[in-house]
């Protein structure tokens, strides 16, 4: 991407690595953050001077703290026309990418970068054999590359989110119930959303709910996957599914207490899935790509947890949280081939067991090995 465009914006949730992957894939590049008040004072009172300091380009990392200097490395970026001059990152969507909209429009590839994917952590042989403690540790960078107490960490990043981030993304008086609104999102996470019962349950008005929704997506906590769109024969739900974007976090605020805890809590079928959903998600945003992600649900009550859209094909995946696979496990797939027809692409089963192998024509596959997209 720094091959054709002036500018990159590295954006995801804090502690996901997007500062270490700028300043691996840019070595030679100057780093500078605004984090650093000294450095943001600068940059908002004087941006073309903050900017003369880089005639080579630079990394400016939390970038969305001064918006107006979206303007003057736009007047950059088309006056010098060299391609990957600057790498912005930021772990607020909000302003970030209304700047990014207004100023750089056309001139600025997105990359959105989550928390390690299963493939990352088992290439760099730091994948857990123990599926319970991959959904009780979850994957942000720190936890598998330092000796951190899950707990202790998850703890301290939800209450970091709630007094530094929340504050400079909205005006959020009530801490303690908006930190009640994120753990009744956790112990819904992999459910229909509804907003309603949410609202009901949290104690707050449904716009109130809407808005605090938007937040948590905005900055990349929670994720909604769409209903397929395409009509076939009766579409009922039209509501999406809440997912949190790590099921480490997720297992932290539903308050799971250690691995023998996970293997019977209510939940693990519901974060084994998110798991599975995240990694997709994952690997779209890791080749720059937008989520091409939805489930299926018709109106007697079949459903496919996930459809991967190809264009003119749409691959199922059923996502099973048991270590053995029964038959009744492809009935949603074969309905769903039946219903989708032409546009059925290859199924795909991932369970929670270690074994690949072709069952009855459906592909399956262990949660430590998610097979690609097509067949």
């Amino acid at each position: 991407m720094a091959a054709g465009f002036p500018v990159l914006v590295v954006t995801g949730p804090r502690q996901s690595g997007k500062t270490t992957l700028a300043q691996a894939s840019f070595p030679d590049k100057p780093y500078v953050s605004l984090e650093n008040l000294n450095e943001r004072a600068f940059a908002k009172e004087d941006p073309q001077g903050f900017l003369a300091r880089y005639p080579a380009g630079a990394i400016i990392d939390e970038v969305q703290h001064v918006p107006a200097l979206f303007s003057y490395i736009q007047t950059r970026a088309d006056a010098s026309r060299r391609m990957g001059e600057f790498i912005l990152t930021g772990s607020q969507n909000f302003g970030l990418m209304a700047s990014v909209a207004q100023s750089l429009a056309g001139r600025a590839g997105i990359i959105q970068l989550l928390p390690f994917s299963l493939g990352e952590l088992a290439a760099a042989e730091r994948l857990p054999r123990q599926l319970d403690e991959v959904l009780l540790r979850g994957l942000y960078p720190p936890l598998h590359d330092r000796p951190l107490d899950p707990a202790q960490w998850l703890g301290s990043y939800i209450l970091t989110y709630l007094e530094r981030d929340l504050r400079q993304l909205a005006n959020v008086h009530d801490l303690g119930l908006f930190q009640r609104f994120i753990a009744l999102c956790a112990a819904r996470t992999g459910q229909l959303l509804n907003l309603s019962a949410l609202a009901v349950d949290c104690g707050i008005a449904q716009g109130t709910a809407k808005n605090w929704l938007d937040l948590l997506q905005a900055s990349y906590i929670v994720y909604l996957l769409r209903p397929h769109h395409r009509n076939f024969g009766k579409r009922l739900v039209k509501s999406p599914k809440l997912y949190f974007c790590d099921t480490g976090l997720a297992a932290a605020l539903t308050n799971v207490q250690g691995i023998s805890h996970m293997a019977i809590h209510p939940a693990r079928p519901a974060l084994f899935e998110t798991l599975i959903v995240t990694e997709y998600l994952k690997r779209r945003y890791n080749a720059g790509l937008p989520a091409n992600l939805y489930f299926w649900r018709d109106n007697v009550g079949h459903e496919v947890d996930l459809l991967l859209d190809a264009g003119n094909l749409l691959h199922p995946v059923e996502i099973k949280s048991g270590q053995t696979v029964s038959s009744e496990h492809f009935d949603a797939l074969r309905v769903w081939q039946r219903t989708a027809g032409d546009a059925a692409g290859a199924p795909t089963l991932i369970y929670a067991g270690n074994e690949a192998y072709i069952r009855s024509g459906i592909r399956v596959a262990p949660w430590s090995a998610v097979p690609p997209a097509t067949a």
